[in-house]
């Protein structure tokens, strides 16, 4: 992998946080020269950066106007967690008759994991701390489910599953603004948790149902979220210079 390549994979991964969180407005143009500037590299991997959001559906090249950040309504947002939902659930209820003892015990260490950083999330402030931790609560609740998907073995379902848990997938996304929220984070631990007791039981209906109830609630965690942001706009770029 080229340096530039690097350097549009972490330029495109910030960009898409400042999107789906709400600090970069819908609209907003994005001018290459300016994120050259701001990121200090040349419009090369910025470029590139654009053309991995425009894939995504997150920006849009308008002609002789540059590139804008696209609009995302609550309904599309709803849409894509509808999708995935039932893409979900059609993998989880594939693989639990698939499910040999050695995939159960990474299952379970995979849960374990997710619990445990929950946990541990719960306990710190929100803020800066919360946010610290954010990337290992994002990478353990993905390691949970791709365990499901690699066991289910349908290529499809899950490259259409992944393409759609990415656009909210990013630690800034997720970051909560305060203790309100954390039952919903609770409650998703719960559930990770409730999915492996029923595969490890052999219930491919009650898994199906579970996975299903499990990617909905997660809708709406990402909501309330994204509404907390909404009252609290911060400015992303200020964002990206304490990164660095």
């Amino acid at each position: 992998m080229s340096l530039d390549s690097t350097k549009a994979d972490d330029i495109a991964l910030v960009i898409e946080e400042a999107i789906v969180s709400g600090e970069l407005a819908p609209g907003t143009v994005l001018r290459q020269e300016q994120l050259s500037e701001q990121f200090n590299v040349s419009r090369t991997p910025v470029r590139e950066a654009l053309r991995r959001l425009a894939a995504l559906g997150l920006v849009s090249f308008v002609p002789n106007r540059g590139v804008r950040v696209r609009t995302l309504s609550r309904d599309e947002l709803q849409e894509a967690f509808l999708v995935r939902a039932e893409l979900e659930s059609l993998a989880t209820q594939v693989a639990t008759p698939k499910f040999a003892p050695e995939d159960l015990a990474e299952l379970d260490a995979a849960e374990k994991r997710f619990a445990g950083i929950s946990q541990q999330l719960r306990s710190l402030e929100p803020g800066d701390e919360r946010r610290s931790i954010m990337g290992d609560w994002v990478r353990a609740n993905h390691a949970f489910h791709d365990v499901i998907y690699r066991v289910a073995a349908l290529p499809l379902v899950e490259q259409m599953a992944k393409s759609a848990r990415r656009t909210f997938s990013g630690p800034a996304v997720w970051a909560p603004g305060d203790h309100s929220i954390d039952g919903l984070y609770a409650k998703n631990a719960e559930q990770h948790r409730a999915i492996k007791q029923a595969i490890a039981a052999g219930s491919a209906t009650g898994a199906r149902e579970l996975a299903r109830e499990h990617v909905l609630s997660s809708f709406h965690l990402l909501e309330t979220i994204l509404e907390q942001v909404g009252a609290q706009p911060r400015d992303w770029r200020a964002s990206r210079s304490a990164r660095r």
